[in-house]
């Protein structure tokens, strides 16, 4: 599976899903605001009020880190 993470720095939720993905020995590239992409090219992405993360798995939009942790949990990645 290929992973792509869109976070920004100090957000906690960003931090957990990357952790999470660690965890289960998942690859991902790890995208930064302000770095890789700017907040106009997240929201035209994701749609104006998304949140941070957003994943995305094989071209495949997952969503934040509770769609994301869901997803690991429906693969048996990880568990309840």
């Amino acid at each position: 599976m290929n992973f792509i993470v869109y976070s920004k720095l100090e957000c906690p939720y960003c931090y957990k899903v990357k952790t999470v993905l660690e965890l289960c020995g998942q690859v991902y590239d790890l995208k930064v605001l302000d770095e890789d992409f700017t907040k106009e090219e997240f929201y035209s992405k994701f749609g104006n009020g998304s949140t941070f993360p957003q994943v995305i798995v094989d071209d495949r939009h997952l969503g934040g880190c509770t769609d994301t942790i869901q997803y690991l949990k429906e693969l048996s990645l990880i568990k309840s």
